[in-house]
Order: structure tokens, then sequence, then C-alpha cells
């Protein structure tokens, strides 16, 4: 029997921040920079309450929570942070794999083939981070990695779920096709525009007909509601990229309304590359137009970079520049590659370990 945990630190950089700082414990709290164009990398549950999420722009965060508080990243303290628990993980076991800073797949199978279960196990990491670093991480457990990270996702903030061989059907039947990996809005609209808006609608559909809606993805979509994932916890898979896209509602036609809409974009990729502590040598700008066809260009840096204004600019001008604009375009994404960690230190911790970002 394979178990696998996926653990995820609750609202991390800004745990962080009031755990260090007992004046912002119980406030709403967004690491970023509050003026100017400045982004929210992280927020506090307590701001997430009132619709604060990473990503959003300053300004905005400012008008959902007038009272929100932004605090600097520090991320020497997050690295120190990331480090103590990465090691508590690595007592159990070394099939670690890490995503960013704060979330890891653990495969527990081999530890749980005494008495213990792998529900036990995670529990136990769970109240080991707690009291070693005053922070807390919630997990989930299954099988199968798409599941372990649904369990977690369910169990947040500071909590820890397990989805069985037993309980997967039942709990795939009204899983939201949204929360399937791979699935965006609109492809969420194209699924339920076909009448299949649950994972049980979706495994209960011919293999083929998943194929002729949504090509390879429709597939992929028809394993996973059967409860068939078998990828790996990989400790030797390295991050080849980070990037963020977005699907239109409708279709922009033209340069100035894609750059109009560069901004958003770029802020999610450096946010992704910076609560992964990486930055990138390359800036890559995909566009996907009407008829579906997909042409990328990038951009090599002379030096590395997680910054969005960065972005913003290199990505600007290889649309202006490089980038056919004869159709309307449907998607626009914007990418880092060519990553390196920040100091050597951050290369220990993920010991050339991450996942290719979803």
């Amino acid at each position: 029997m394979r178990w696998i945990a996926h653990f995820d630190a609750d609202a991390f950089y800004a745990a962080v921040e009031q755990r260090d700082q007992p004046r912002l414990r119980g406030k709403p709290v967004a690491v970023g920079h509050g003026s100017g164009r400045g982004v929210v990398m992280t927020a506090s549950y307590e701001a997430r309450s009132f619709g604060v999420r990473s990503a959003m722009p300053a300004g905005e965060a400012l008008r959902r929570c007038p009272d929100l508080i932004f605090v600097p990243p520090r991320m020497d303290a997050y690295r120190e942070a990331s480090r103590a628990i990465f090691s508590i993980y690595r007592r159990y076991t070394n099939l670690v794999e890490p995503l960013a800073l704060d979330e890891a797949y653990l495969d527990l199978s081999h530890v749980t083939e005494g008495s213990s279960s792998a529900l036990d196990v995670a529990a136990r990491i769970r109240s080991e981070v707690r009291h070693e670093t005053a922070l807390t991480v919630s997990a989930g457990v299954s099988y199968a990695k798409f599941l372990a990270k649904l369990a977690s996702d369910e169990g947040k903030p500071d909590g820890l779920m397990e989805i069985s061989h037993e309980a997967a059907p039942g709990y795939l039947a009204s899983l939201p096709v949204i929360r399937l990996h791979g699935v965006g809005p609109r492809t969420a609209q194209r699924l339920q525009d076909a009448g299949l808006e649950t994972a049980g609608q979706i495994a209960e559909q011919p293999e083929f007909r998943m194929h002729e809606l949504l090509g390879k993805l429709g597939r992929d979509l028809w394993h996973l509601t059967h409860g068939v994932d078998d990828r790996p916890v990989d400790p030797d898979r390295v991050r080849k990229s980070v990037s963020s896209e977005e699907t239109f509602a409708d279709d922009k036609v033209g340069l100035m309304p894609l750059l109009a809409a560069l901004g958003p974009i770029c802020d999610s990729t450096a946010v992704r590359a910076k609560r992964a502590g990486v930055r990138g040598t390359i800036v890559v700008v995909k566009i996907k137009d009407a008829s579906h066809a997909v042409r990328t260009r990038q951009r090599r840096l002379l030096n590395p970079t997680s910054d969005a204004a960065v972005l913003r600019e290199v990505a600007a001008q290889l649309l202006a520049t490089r980038i056919p604009l004869e159709k309307p375009v449907r998607l626009l994404g914007v990418g880092l590659a060519g990553l390196t960690e920040e100091d050597v230190e951050q290369r220990l911790l993920f010991e050339s370990s991450a996942h290719d970002p979803n």
C-alpha cells in the first residue's frame, strides 16, 4: 500500500511574521509592499476573511480590508523557518519532494509498515512542527498525489484529512470540476456547458468522449476522476519554470488590450517565484489565439530576477515586437525559466527538488 502525504504550511509568510511580531497576532496581515504597484505575497487568515489573496494588487487589498497591515518580506526568516520544517519531515522519510518553501509531498509508505497508520504519522509530524517552530501545517494523506493535495486543501487551516482507497470514489463523486488538477475557469465552463459539473460525472463518461472534448487534458481528467495517479514522490525532480496565465472571458484583439492584461499575470508569476525561493534568467511569453494555435517567445536576461516590474517590461517588449497578433487572443501567459535558487542555503533546502508548476 502506497501512502503519500501533502504538507502545506498555513499562510506561511504571514504566519512567520505573526509569530515573530506579537503585535501582528490576530490582525489582518499581508506580506508585500502596500504602496505603488505592490502586490500581496501572502495574506493571514484574518485578511483572507475580507477576500485578500496572494498576487492581489495592494490597492485592491486595502479597499477590501482598510485595516490591512502590510509587512515587507523577510526571505531569510522564511528560509530559516522552512529549513526547520523540512528537517522534521526528513526525520521520517528521505522521500521528500519540495514544491516551495512551505509545501511538500512525503512518501510515508515505509513508515507505515508497522503499527502506525499514515494518518498517525502525519499527525505526529504536524505536532512536532507546531512544538518546534510555533507554526502550523495542514496535511492530507492518500494513496495518490492529487488526492493528498485535495485532502490538505480541504483541511486548511491547521487540519488533517485522509482520503483512502475506499473513500475516494465517494469523495470524487461530488467534487466540483474546478478543483481538479489542470482545470481553470474557462475549462470548467466548457465542462459545465457539456453537462459535467462534478468529477463523478466525468468518471461516468466514456474515455473517448473526454478526449474528444478536451484532448489530452480530457483523458488525464478521466483518469484522475477514477482515482488514478501513479506519480511517485521524487526528491530529484528539478523545477524548470514558474509561470502564470489567464484565459480571457472574451478574446483580446490587438496589442493594447494584451498590454493592459499583463500586470496581474506578471504579478502572479513574481509571487510564485518568490514563494518558491527562485529567480529566472529567461522571460517567456505565451499566447493562444482563437484557433487554439500556441506561440511562445522568450528573452534571456543578464541577471536573474523575480521582479514583477522586470517581467512586465520584458513581456511587453516581446508582445510588441516578437509575437504576431493577427488573430484574437484567448490566453496570455508569462513565465520564468533558467531558474536559480536564491542562495546556497536555498539550494541545500531544495536539494534540486521541486515540481513543474500547475
